[in-house]
């Protein structure tokens, strides 16, 4: 993984599937983020999957202020760095987007009875 400052590459989400999204899995935490989902930064990461959708297959929650969405994109959850691509959902104060990886990885997720869409649009931010 780089520790660079080099741009974040990924997909932002569709803003009517995200505003569906939120009214179908409330935020448990007071920071809604809720917004895209993450490829790696540009100087690391392969190039990103030619993906247009993800599908929201999982719920991923610390119970202490970090709560992700995990998604399956073209098939699979697995990143190219060996972590899970997912959605940061909420955050409680004091915690961060990057510590998602670290609670799917140290607390598994459960799976969803529903598997909504949502639409992708690849960007780029610092």
């Amino acid at each position: 993984m780089s520790d660079s400052k080099a741009p974040i590459r990924g997909w932002r989400i569709d803003r009517a599937d995200r505003e569906a999204l939120l009214a179908r899995i409330p935020p448990r935490y007071a920071e809604t983020i809720a917004d895209h989902v993450t490829h790696g930064r540009e100087d690391a990461a392969p190039p990103m999957p030619p993906v247009a959708s993800a599908t929201v297959i999982g719920r991923a929650d610390d119970g202490a202020g970090v709560e992700a969405l995990v998604v399956e994109l073209a098939g699979s959850t697995d990143r190219w760095d060996g972590s899970t691509y997912h959605v940061t959902w909420s955050l409680a104060p004091g915690r961060e987007a990057k510590e998602s990886n670290d609670i799917i990885a140290a607390h598994g997720w459960q799976p969803l009875d529903e598997r909504p869409g949502l639409r992708l649009t690849p960007a780029t931010w610092p």
